[in-house]
């Protein structure tokens, strides 16, 4: 019996770090999205606590954008 091997696909990945503030999040990481050229994997918002008056609350200083490229 014969075994044939297939090589294993290599993925290439970049990640991008998008600041963003609460009030232009959505239209940066619009503008943002439609210049990139492979396939977006995953958004990963870095949320930190924030201590204001009012007590407690989270912040977002900037998105991770995880995009899988093409093979050339």
């Amino acid at each position: 019996m014969q075994v044939s091997l297939k090589p294993i696909p290599i993925m290439k990945y970049k990640v991008h770090r998008l600041y963003v503030k609460g009030n232009n999040m959505q239209e940066k990481l619009e503008e943002f999205l439609n210049i990139l050229e492979g396939e977006v994997i995953s958004i990963v918002p870095n949320v930190r606590p924030s201590f204001q008056l009012m007590g407690a609350t989270a912040k977002i200083d900037y998105l991770l954008i995880v995009e899988k490229l093409d093979k050339k």
